[in-house]
């Protein structure tokens, strides 16, 4: 008798994580991260509803489920549904990957690279602040860290908020010297008038990448910016598929972000990398989550040519109460040397989830929140 799939069980662990559990019918069992960040009570209700669409089906025909799940219902799309599809892909590449002894990147054409660079985020809102947690990430292995270009930022920035952005990046240049790598994240905090007045400062420290200058539904706009700087513009975790990776990558876009919990898993990624091949650019996939996503971005890394560099966030400072190790049996898999990580070796996506501690989590579960900026003059300011 075919194996078909049996259960989807969903966990809500801190700090702000969502996990997938599907079980099949022969005993085969795959895991996904559905994390939405501030949403994922939200999603955890959509995965449940998408599972009436899988259940009783074939683990093995992914593409498929992958098409019913995004397209059979006739209001489709976005971060909520995204994001319970992502997890639902990965665990079924995940049961696929164990079903055949192989870890996914083989069933995806098989390796291209055998290690995989990665960079942390800093933070600090002084220079110094920068200068301190740089070397930190250094000291433990890294050699490429991202942080933000400012805190909260006014439309038309002041003289001081615009030295201030220019202050931390050469800080980071300073610790960094010729051989690091710093990229910067606009985080949709800047107007475009204000990203195009910043960005020719910030040359001479020579950015891997300017991240998301513009907020996404200000997409029609990025092609101004990045014909504002000779830095590669990066953009994507708030987009969610193909069709809304085309037009900034038309735009000239050099990197491009999707995240693999929200743009529709391995499945869709996998696309949006070979999308942007066409247009000559790079994939970096956005990943400040949990290590379900960030297994998953590796696998994808590890077939696809490409790939640039890989977000992860082992002791970011959004995970309290938990961190990104702290629900795997073995932590090896993961481990960092001279800023890459090797080449995942086992079954699936290549790690093995403690369940019971992923249980236990779930039973006090999060209720994690993005903050709410404010200007000044009490006007919302984007986060």
């Amino acid at each position: 008798m075919a194996s078909t799939i049996e259960r989807v069980e969903t966990f809500l662990v801190a700090p702000r994580w969502l996990f997938v559990r599907i079980e099949t019918s022969d005993g085969l069992v795959g895991w996904g991260e559905a994390t939405c960040e501030g949403r994922s009570e939200t999603v955890r209700t959509a995965v449940h509803q998408l599972a009436e669409m899988v259940l009783g089906g074939d683990p093995e025909r992914i593409e498929d489920h992958w098409a019913v799940m995004t397209k059979g219902s006739f209001y489709r799309g976005g971060p909520i549904l995204g994001s319970a599809v992502s997890g639902i892909d990965q665990a079924l590449w995940d049961i696929k990957g164990k079903r055949y002894a192989v870890p996914v990147h083989q069933l995806l054409g098989g390796a291209v690279r055998d290690r995989v660079r990665v960079y942390g985020w800093v933070g600090g809102d002084e220079p110094n602040e920068v200068r301190d947690h740089i070397a930190e990430q250094v000291e433990a292995g890294l050699t490429a860290v991202k942080m933000n270009a400012s805190g909260r930022m006014s439309p038309l920035g002041t003289v001081a908020e615009i030295d201030g952005v220019v202050a931390r990046v050469a800080a980071a240049r300073e610790v960094l010297g010729d051989h690091g790598d710093v990229a910067v994240d606009f985080h949709g905090r800047f107007t475009l008038a204000n990203a195009r007045r910043v960005a020719p400062l910030l040359e001479p420290y020579r950015p891997m990448f300017l991240e998301e200058p513009v907020t996404p539904e200000n997409s029609h706009l990025i092609g101004e910016f990045v014909r504002s700087t000779t830095t590669p513009v990066s953009t994507g975790e708030r987009l969610y598929g193909r069709q809304e990776f085309l037009p900034v990558l038309q735009a000239g876009v050099a990197v491009v972000q999707p995240d693999l919990s929200h743009a529709g898993g391995i499945t869709e990624v996998r696309k949006i990398a070979s999308l942007a091949e066409t247009f000559d650019a790079a994939l970096a996939p956005h990943c400040p989550l949990g290590p379900l996503a960030l297994a998953s971005s590796l696998q994808v890394a590890f077939a696809t040519t490409n790939h640039l560099i890989q977000e992860q966030s082992i002791g970011i400072h959004y995970n309290l109460g938990a961190d990104v190790l702290d629900y795997l049996v073995d932590t090896a898999p993961l481990e960092f040397v001279d800023g890459h990580v090797a080449r995942l070796t086992g079954p699936g996506l290549g790690i093995e989830i403690d369940e019971t501690a992923v249980r236990a989590a779930d039973k006090t579960g999060h209720a994690w929140r993005g903050p709410v900026w404010r200007h000044p003059d009490g006007t919302f300011a984007e986060w």
